[in-house]
């Protein structure tokens, strides 16, 4: 198994303001993509829609201003199964994000772009977070066929 590992750090928001754009709807519309529905709370399911496809998750972990982990329970094969995970923590002024999409089987060229797309919206996560423009889908940027 293989994990995309993505690590960032803003200067004005709080564990809890970066906690609050991953567990609601609103929040995660705000920077992965404005076709985001369902139920952000522990057991429910998130939808996520992009325009070539989307993905399914189910709430398995929230700690407030510390942990919020989804299992992929639909979109493509690649994703099925896997995890996303999202660790926060202060660390002076700075509030840090680990972040890590586990469980894939093998490094197939999709997730090599996953991983790209990943670090986009994580950028796009730290400048709705800190007060800038964020750049959710359809809005985000495009790196190939995939989108």
């Amino acid at each position: 198994m293989v994990d995309i590992l993505h690590r960032i750090g803003t200067t004005t928001a709080t564990p809890q303001e970066l906690y609050d754009a991953l567990t609601t709807v609103d929040g995660l519309a705000g920077w992965w993509t404005e076709e985001t529905t369902g139920d952000a709370g522990l057991g429910g399911k998130i939808e996520f829609r992009f325009p070539d496809g989307g993905f399914v998750m189910e709430v398995e972990e929230l700690r407030p201003r510390e942990r919020v982990v989804w299992r992929v329970v639909g979109g493509p094969d690649e994703w099925v199964g896997t995890t996303v995970e999202w660790d926060l923590r202060q660390d002076g002024d700075w509030t840090i994000l680990l972040f890590a999409h586990r469980g894939w089987r093998e490094p197939v060229e999709f997730m090599h772009h996953c991983s790209t797309k990943w670090a986009t919206f994580l950028q796009s996560l730290k400048a709705q977070v800190e007060g800038g423009d964020a750049a959710p889908s359809p809005r985000d940027v495009k790196i190939d066929n995939w989108n």
